[in-house]
């Protein structure tokens, strides 16, 4: 009876070890190939979001998702989104389309943030986002989310912070949604009194 303790507190200590080491570093590496894997795939064919578009709302969910997966690509989501905008007949469901990709794809951020807080370089911007996140939570998260081209390192910081991703989720999913949905509105409204003008 007393030798399988040692063998109970060496699986102990090795699910420990796995859970502190290697599910982190498996989430790292799991977000890096999921953002070369998005570079590589542009960088063979750049057209890939004219394609993509001729697939509509499905389309524009999948753009979000891949534009907002990575960091490196020279493609604006939010201009991708407004076009689609203008040009479908339901500006709204882009709007949704584009919000609920646009959290899907933030998820990478998130998880490079849970996997290694010192990736980061900490600078002023840094850590006032990080004392908001601190701070207010998901409401901060929410709110930085609505607004556009300013959300990449919050992920990063709420991942960090250890924010339960379920959280995390929806209120990038909600900010993200509010947002789009407004540029998308705004840009076919654009679109219709913009002849009037010619």
């Amino acid at each position: 009876m007393a030798e399988t303790i040692p063998d109970k507190n060496a699986a102990a200590g090795l699910l420990a070890w796995l859970k502190k080491r290697l599910l982190p570093m498996a989430g790292l590496l799991l977000s890096l190939a999921i953002m070369a894997a998005i570079f590589l795939v542009y960088s063979k064919n750049p057209d890939i979001f004219k394609d993509l578009q001729n697939y509509g709302y499905l389309g524009a969910f999948i753009i979000s998702i891949i534009l907002n997966g990575t960091l490196i690509l020279p493609v604006s989501n939010m201009a991708v989104m407004m076009a689609l905008g203008a040009t479908l007949p339901l500006p709204w469901l882009v709007g949704i389309a584009g919000g609920a990709g646009a959290a899907i794809g933030e998820m990478t951020g998130y998880i490079v943030g849970r996997s290694g807080r010192g990736l980061l370089a900490r600078n002023k911007i840094y850590h006032r986002v990080e004392g908001w996140v601190k701070k207010w939570g998901w409401i901060a998260v929410f709110v930085m989310s609505i607004i556009p081209f300013a959300f990449d390192v919050v992920g990063i910081i709420a991942g960090a912070l250890r924010m339960p991703l379920w959280r995390f989720f929806l209120a990038c999913w909600l900010g993200r949604t509010i947002s789009y949905v407004f540029m998308v509105w705004m840009a076919s409204l654009g679109l219709k009194i913009l002849p009037w003008f010619g």
